[in-house]
């Protein structure tokens, strides 16, 4: 399979567009950790256009889809809002015990069937997601206060966003498929005075590709200037053929349903050292590899937290892993790890099962016949399921000034 591999170091200087300040340029410091598994309530908020005259249609939608969501267990509350300048503009909030219930069900196929009536009637959709750090009142929904596990602290980020897309391709089309997304021509970087793509990373296991995307600014903005992309478009055309899944670009509602099923959201991330670290290993000298870990049915969600929970209490610096970040959806997990050194010099480490007992959690959870690999136990193990879950790496571009 063809390789690119197209970096640039993290701390080189930074110009901003048209001379201004080094917008891109930031300060990060050693340690970050962003996570959906703090326990905190999440507030969702879901900002809509609805098309005009379609606003009683909408509102019939929306009170079909509030009767069914009232059902899907950590949901608490939701509000429907309508603009007073606008008419068109709604907005959707939406209460939940916490985002592992609600990413559950957001990213199931049942949620792509409960809102295929509100296609019709809407323009455009945005959605936010926050965990409730502190608020004034009472508790909502009448719970006591101690039962509100508000996030203690405020987190403190890289000003990156982190997302994935993953798809399968018909069986035997593998090499193919590998061939074409190599060859594409990478977008212009820059899509507005606030937003830019900084990394793409392409990954394959057997048949299944994971496209993992870094940005700085606005995440739906930047996956829209990257669909407009005549170079990206003709790479999607082109692997068509190869999709188990169907899909047509020219129909908005095969494209939408597509890309939400091939949704692969970040669940986790943290940078445990700097990437020079204290045994002077040069930026230069770290690889970035993924790991494919598919979950027995419905262990999906607990094997990303037992993944996180590892990597958040990782705290070596001169450990191999310097950054980690896991997607998760329905049974679907993968780890995007950035590695000093090989990485099998370290497997349990590289795999997260570095501590007592993680072994036998991680072989519980995680459908190893799928990887044809044992559960990591005994002397090499680790080393054998590594092996089996690693990622081939197709290409991994950064932008210039990343």
């Amino acid at each position: 399979m063809t390789t690119t591999s197209e970096r640039t170091p993290e701390g080189a200087p930074q110009q901003a567009p048209h001379g201004g300040p080094q917008s891109w340029a930031r300060h990060v410091p050693q340690r970050i950790s962003q996570s959906v598994f703090d326990g905190s309530p999440l507030r969702v908020v879901l900002l809509v256009d609805v098309h005009d005259g379609a606003q009683q249609q909408f509102l019939e939608a929306y009170e079909q889809l509030c009767n069914q969501v009232a059902s899907v267990p950590g949901h608490v509350s939701d509000q429907l809002c309508q603009s007073i300048e606008n008419p068109s503009q709604w907005l959707i909030t939406s209460e939940w015990e916490s985002a592992p219930p609600f990413l559950t069900w957001v990213n199931s196929e049942e949620h792509v069937q409960m809102v295929r009536p509100l296609h019709n009637c809407v323009r455009d959709t945005r959605s936010l997601r926050f965990h409730i750090v502190r608020e004034t009142g009472g508790p909502a929904a009448g719970g006591a206060p101690e039962d509100r596990r508000l996030q203690s602290a405020p987190r403190i980020g890289d000003g990156v966003i982190r997302h994935a897309l993953t798809f399968t391709v018909k069986p035997g089309s593998e090499r193919t498929v590998a061939e074409i997304l190599a060859g594409y021509t990478s977008p212009e970087p820059r899509v507005d005075d606030t937003t830019r793509l900084c990394r793409t990373s392409l990954f394959m296991h057997g048949n299944r590709v994971v496209r993992a995307i870094e940005v700085r600014g606005d995440l739906l903005a930047a996956l829209r200037h990257v669909a407009r992309q005549p170079e990206v478009r003709a790479v999607e055309e082109a692997i068509n053929p190869y999709l188990e899944q169907d899909r047509d670009l020219d129909d908005p509602e095969s494209a939408r349903v597509f890309f939400t099923r091939a949704a692969l959201p970040a669940v986790h991330h943290v940078t445990t050292a700097e990437p020079t670290g204290r045994n002077g290993t040069d930026a230069a000298d770290v690889e970035r590899h993924a790991l494919f870990y598919p979950a027995r049915p419905g262990c999906g969600m607990r094997l990303a937290e037992l993944l996180a929970r590892r990597d958040a209490a990782a705290g070596d610096p001169d450990g191999p892993v310097l950054r980690s970040t896991v997607f998760q959806r329905d049974d679907v997990v993968v780890r995007l790890i950035d590695v000093r050194g090989a990485l099998d010099a370290r497997a349990e480490a590289a795999l997260g099962v570095d501590e007592p007992g993680l072994a036998d959690e991680l072989a519980a959870l995680l459908d190893t016949d799928a990887l044809g690999a044992d559960a990591p136990a005994g002397s090499g193990a680790a080393a054998g399921l590594l092996g089996r879950a690693h990622m081939d790496l197709i290409t991994d571009r950064s932008a210039p000034d990343a």
